[in-house]
């Protein structure tokens, strides 16, 4: 009763039992289930000794008739019954699957030659065995679709199930407040306090301290965690480790940039806070052509815009078509040269309007850009354009991409295509890239003439000067009319008929890219930095103590073309054996890459044979001399890349724009993988990235977008200061993949060494198993 309480069978006499007199009570197990149970319990003392003493009555113990009041009678125990037969188990028993026969045995055999050979499979005609073939009609087949009307099943009854689940009372949050009442003195223990000796010595004893505390608290935060502050003070946006690009100023014009799209920019290399950037049509090529009457009256222009005046621009080029790539010469920036859509190649000399863009002009320069008649006041000029003899073989290829005129540091290159020495190492060449398959050289001197010293004489007697009615200077007019390229060279497909059409060019030997800085900034990074750009390098013209020999000339380059395709080949021109004629060698390799048409093929600054391409939806690292694909390849981005730019201060740092306006810098030393960091910069296609240095401690980032307008930002301090052995680092990483590409392509031959042996020993075995059988 204790152990099972409730549950107990003797628990309705718990009082009984506890009420009994004595210490022992009887209980008697009833075999012959006298009174119905297994056990019965004597509750009283007399019946107890009633039942122990028997009555003995003429020499026969006589058994005391037990009073059932007197006897508390447990529950009986229930007995199984025994199985009564109503006929279910003939039901389960014709249900039952019996065997009504002796099971069949079946041996099967094969010879034993056969065990392990080759399976030959052949074509065979399905009409001429029966049933050699099995039919599968698109319908639904009738005589397959028989509903079924009476179907014999055997049911058997179970117990009710039933799923059940039980949870806590879940009660919904809700806010609460509670309020406490302090306890407080009463007004006469508050006074005795007060006027205890007791609280005033305390007070004189710690007044001195105290008041020193209290001192050095309006001095120092005594709580102020200075290890953590130390780490949040350069994290914050502003500070010095802030790796967000910041807006630092924007261009745009209402005027001359309205419904047009920046399609290049270049930095002045000489005039701080200088930039130009070339404008062109956002139309389509079939709009072009609709509304090609209206192009005529709109003039394409290039802007020049100084941070001085952020609302006008400075000086206007214009040219007879819109212009695509356009640069400025090292050797003398007053020169500049565009390439044009119609295949036209543009020469400006701005030298009469250099004050002007220094800042010296003195009228009007503060209100013009509250003025509408201001825009009458901006200068324009046109350039040299020569109409016939500088366009592509076909109208509708402009020239896309333009380098340096100091293609070759300080060399030259011959009308038969071979480098020459330039001793005067004045940068008078230049190379242009078209759509028309086609990469030309030109030379802007003055054809050489045979005179003699009569001749000579004459010509400077009636020498006269020029016409010019449209204000155009007279530097390149030598070249009306008869401006020819010096060189062509063609880029014929390697395994087809057919040529590459180039997009981006890019030469070993041609380190006059863009220069940034001024001359004393520039001077001042190079003292600082001995592993300097090549860029920064290029600023003066090298004596002829410096000149390279010629044999150490690479006549190699890059170009990216429409189709997504590097191309690797040698611009120098071959002499036919059998006709002397010039013609331009295949290309050596030929890389499918990107997915989409290349859009940059740019070197890196600090390293002559590292390449950085873009096109499609990813960019490619390359290093010259491995031919076996590049040696760092991102993965497919969500929107297609515009551009890319190498850093001009961090040899681990290059940029990359999005169509969606998004500038993904990307941090090779920190990772791979994906970019550093990303930043929107506007809501449109990024067409341009250009960096710009302006001294060691400021350096600019000139972005333009598909709408017109120009974003320039200021590079922060992690984005700006290399490391310790930065560039040594970039230069083992760049060792170790072209080791990766090296291991991996030596797998690949023996991978397919493997498999070719092994197709020929298979073989083999095939042609031995025949014989044998034969």
């Amino acid at each position: 009763m204790r152990m099972r309480a409730a549950v107990s069978d003797f628990s309705p006499m718990k009082q009984l039992v506890l009420d009994y007199p004595e210490d022992e009570l009887l209980l008697v197990y009833d075999r012959d289930f006298i009174y119905g149970s297994s056990f019965y319990l004597v509750l009283t003392a007399d019946a107890k000794e009633r039942h122990l003493k028997p009555v003995v009555a003429l020499g026969v113990e006589v058994a005391l008739e037990r009073e059932p009041s007197e006897v508390f009678a447990a529950q009986k125990t229930s007995e199984p019954q025994p199985w009564i037969s109503l006929g279910s188990e003939q039901e389960i028993e014709e249900e039952s699957v019996t065997d009504s026969r002796p099971r069949l045995k079946y041996r099967i055999s094969r010879v034993r030659r056969e065990f392990g050979a080759p399976i030959f499979f052949s074509d065979r005609n399905a009409m001429e065995t029966k049933d050699g073939f099995i039919e599968c009609t698109p319908y639904q087949d009738k005589n397959f679709s028989l509903k079924q009307m009476e179907r014999h099943t055997g049911v058997q009854t179970i117990p009710n199930l039933k799923s059940s689940s039980t949870q806590t009372q879940w009660t919904y949050p809700r806010s609460m407040c509670t309020q406490y009442e302090p306890r407080e003195f009463s007004e006469e223990k508050k006074e005795n306090c007060l006027q205890s000796e007791k609280l005033k010595n305390f007070v004189n004893s710690v007044a001195s301290r105290f008041e020193i505390a209290i001192q050095q608290n309006e001095i120092m935060d005594v709580f102020f965690d200075d290890w953590k502050a130390l780490s949040e003070e350069d994290s914050g946006y502003g500070r010095k480790a802030d790796p967000h690009l910041k807006e630092y100023q924007s261009f745009t014009d209402l005027h001359f940039s309205k419904e047009k799209t920046i399609s290049n920019i270049n930095w002045h290399p000489t005039i701080n806070g200088v930039i130009a950037v070339a404008v062109t049509e956002r139309l389509s090529f079939e709009d072009r052509i609709n509304g090609s009457t209206k192009l005529l009256l709109n003039p394409s222009l290039i802007l020049f815009w100084s941070f001085s005046d952020p609302i006008n621009p400075q000086l206007l080029l214009e040219c007879p078509d819109d212009v695509f790539s356009f640069e400025f010469c090292p050797s003398d920036p007053n020169i500049i040269v565009g390439g044009c859509m119609n295949g036209q190649v543009v020469l400006w000399d701005i030298s009469t309007h250099v004050e002007q863009l220094q800042g010296t002009r003195t009228s009007g320069g503060k209100n013009i850009a509250a003025n509408t008649n201001a825009l009458d006041k901006v200068p324009t000029l046109n350039g040299i354009s020569l109409l016939t003899v500088t366009r592509t073989e076909k109208p509708t290829c402009g020239v896309v991409d333009i380098h340096s005129f100091s293609l070759f540091h300080s060399d030259k290159v011959s009308r038969m295509g071979v480098p020459m020495e330039n001793k005067n190492g004045i940068c008078v060449q230049i190379v242009t890239c078209a759509p028309d398959c086609c990469v030309m050289f030109w030379d802007i001197r003055a054809p050489r003439v045979l005179q003699t010293m009569a001749d000579q004489r004459k010509q400077k007697v009636e020498e006269k000067p020029l016409e010019n009615p449209h204000g155009v200077p007279n530097t390149f007019k030598h070249l009306d009319l008869t401006w020819k390229p010096l060189i062509r060279v063609s880029l014929p497909k390697i395994d087809t008929s057919g040529e590459y059409s180039p997009l981006k060019i890019s030469l070993r030997d041609n380190t006059c890219d863009n220069h940034t800085g001024s001359n004393a900034d520039r001077a001042h990074l190079n003292a600082e930095r001995s592993e300097v750009a090549p860029e920064y390098a290029l600023l003066r013209v090298p004596s002829a103590k410096q000149l390279k020999p010629l044999e150490d000339i690479c006549t190699r380059l890059y170009a990216g073309t429409e189709d997504g395709e590097l191309v690797y080949t040698d611009w120098k021109l071959e002499k036919d054996n059998d006709s002397g004629r010039l013609f331009s060698a295949k290309p050596s390799h030929r890389f499918i890459i990107h997915d989409g048409q290349v859009n940059t093929v740019r070197r890196s600054p600090f390293f002559k044979d590292i390449i950085l391409t873009v096109g499609g939806w990813t960019f490619a690292i390359w290093k010259e001399g491995v031919t076996n694909g590049p040696i760092i390849q991102s993965s497919c981005s969500q929107k297609k890349c515009t551009v890319g730019y190498w850093s001009q201060s961090r040899p681990a740092v290059l940029f990359i724009g999005k169509e969606d306006g998004n500038i993904d810098v990307w941090d090779l030393l920190e990772k791979t993988h994906e970019p550093s960091q990303t930043q929107n910069i506007t809501a449109t296609q990024i067409t341009c990235i250009k960096p710009w240095i302006v001294s060691s401690k400021q350096h600019l980032l000139a972005v333009s977008d598909h709408l017109g307008t120009l974003h320039i930002l200021e590079i922060p301090w992690t984005l700006r200061s290399p490391s310790s052995n930065e560039k040594l680092s970039m230069s083992k990483y760049f060792e170790k993949e072209v080791d990766r590409l090296v291991y991996f392509e030596k797998r690949r031959e023996m991978r397919a060494k493997e498999k070719k042996d092994y197709e020929a020993e298979e073989l083999r075995k095939k042609t031995y198993i025949e014989m044998i059988i034969n």
